[in-house]
């Protein structure tokens, strides 16, 4: 008896994510962590475990090095199966030639054959860089009840915002009768979340289709959904109401982070409704030194913490001396803050070293996010203004 799969995923994490450098001039954005012990791709992962979808194509690209290390063979995810589990898809040559993924769309063309290979009825389409908890089930159910041909997520954002998007114009049944990219003047205020089900045989005939036009930017919301809606295939939207964020830019990145912070907030990332699973890298836990304090704050594991934290995002294996302090910031792992310094609305990427008295940004200046690279070393008594991007020493 052949196998085969209802739903299989395909994940796009190929992306540079160049808005939010210098975060990204290593490693691919799906990879870059997030509050205290996470990736950012570790949302749309524990989503497809928690919605009961075991196979999952991850679509690499950009510095895939570290983001192939952490993703392994899926065993921290349960997608370690021996039928299905978690695939990672870098591009490649095959014998009539290969390249680059051209965009959303050709990415998943070039893996039309790992679709194949499990005989899904469907297909999901998942972008690796949103933080959100979404049960996929939901909007699979929803999307056979209709007998869709796609189904497109979308989100009820402010008018003013609608012109970031892809907005979604509905009939009073959800049916999409029109697609607009990014519209200056928005008749909806329906977002496309970059979530789609396809039914599998729709999919291959409208990717074959949009690769053979050598006119095309080979992409989902340019090419691909608008062809299907001029044809008439049937099309509907289905609203999602929970947190979802595109941490496209260093501020939307800063914000879902203090979004996390707090059991009353819908982001949540100790629910054991919906559980975050993760890589674990390490596993001593804290120390809070005498004099120490933390309020407000998510903190990982093996810090040392002789300081005070207030508001703010603390990642693993950090080293605070006394007299150091830190709010309303990210800082992320192997981080050494010494005796006095002041870090003040700012993300503080992996291997920082911040020297004694020195002042990294200002409180109050959310809007004017400093930012210190990986692997900077900021010198004793140092000023960073707010809204400076130090990607090399400051002695």
């Amino acid at each position: 008896m052949t196998r085969k799969k209802q739903c299989i995923a395909m994940l796009l994490a190929g992306g540079q994510g160049s808005r939010l450098a210098p975060l990204t001039a290593n490693i691919a954005k799906p990879a870059v962590n997030f509050g205290s012990r996470y990736r950012i791709i570790d949302f749309s992962l524990s989503n497809c475990v928690n919605s009961g979808i075991d196979t999952v194509g991850v679509l690499t690209q950009y510095q895939p090095m570290e983001l192939n290390d952490y993703l392994g063979m899926g065993g921290p995810w349960n997608l370690d199966i021996q039928f299905g589990g978690l695939h990672v898809l870098p591009p490649y040559q095959a014998v009539k030639g290969g390249d680059w993924f051209k965009g959303t769309a050709n990415a998943i063309y070039q893996n039309i054959r790992f679709i194949k290979r499990y005989d899904p009825d469907y297909v999901l389409i998942l972008s690796g860089d949103h933080i959100y908890k979404m049960d996929y089930s939901i909007m699979l159910q929803e999307h056979i009840e209709n007998n869709a041909d796609c189904t497109i997520a979308v989100i009820d954002v402010p008018i003013e915002e609608a012109p970031r998007f892809g907005i979604m114009n509905t009939d009073s049944k959800g049916r999409i009768l029109e697609f607009e990219e990014k519209p200056p003047h928005p008749r909806s205020t329906q977002a496309s979340m970059g979530v789609y089900i396809f039914r599998t045989d729709k999919l291959i005939r409208y990717l074959e289709r949009d690769e053979a036009d050598l006119d095309s930017s080979n992409d989902f919301g340019k090419n691909v959904i608008p062809a299907m809606l001029k044809d008439g295939q049937r099309m509907f939207a289905y609203l999602y109401k929970g947190y979802w964020r595109d941490v496209g830019t260093l501020k939307s990145f800063w914000d879902a982070n203090m979004d996390a912070i707090g059991d009353d907030h819908e982001l949540r990332l100790n629910d054991p409704g919906w559980r975050i699973f993760f890589r674990h890298s390490f596993n001593r836990p804290q120390y809070v030194g005498p004099g120490a304090q933390i309020r407000r704050s998510i903190c990982g594991d093996g810090n040392d913490i002789y300081g005070s934290v207030y508001h703010s995002v603390i990642f693993n294996k950090i080293n605070m001396h006394p007299g150091a302090s830190v709010s309303d910031s990210i800082i992320m792992s192997d981080v050494q803050l010494m005796e006095d310094c002041s870090v003040n609305c700012a993300i503080v990427d992996r291997g920082a070293r911040i020297g004694k008295g020195a002042v990294i940004g200002e409180k109050g200046k959310e809007d004017e996010l400093t930012v210190i690279a990986r692997d900077v070393e900021i010198g004793p008594g140092v000023v960073i203004k707010p809204g400076e991007i130090v990607t090399e020493d400051r002695l």
